[in-house]
């Protein structure tokens, strides 16, 4: 089994969890599948230049920032946060599922994950 081929089915367990949990804590799944390409919007950078692109969509494809707003909602206890979050995470898991990752500033296709 190759490296890839393990990230995918990592990443494919987590989206699992992901939706699993939106379930758990009762959110409408219909607003799940609604909301899942919404950190796609991250791509209008690209309208620009590739680098610029990259930077942009990085930001909003890599775990740090769904996974503060899991910590902010700890303490708030603010149901939208968290209900935000696991969608971002799912999206970002489906997104290595297929291939894609985080992007290098040359060419949109080229990402992290291809260099497995």
């Amino acid at each position: 089994m190759t490296n890839k081929t393990i990230l995918q089915l990592e990443n494919g367990i987590l989206f699992l969890l992901t939706l699993t949990l939106f379930i758990y804590f009762g959110f409408p799944v219909f607003y799940f599948f609604l909301f899942l390409l919404l950190p796609d919007i991250t791509m209008v950078g690209y309208l620009s230049n590739p680098s610029l692109g990259a930077k942009i969509y990085n930001l909003g494809h890599n775990l740090v920032f769904p996974v503060l707003l899991i910590f902010i909602y700890l303490p708030t206890q603010t149901t939208l946060l968290l209900a935000i979050s696991l969608v971002w995470c799912a999206h970002i898991f489906i997104d290595r599922i297929l291939g894609y990752g985080l992007k290098y500033p040359d060419t949109f296709k080229h990402t992290h994950i291809q260099n497995l």
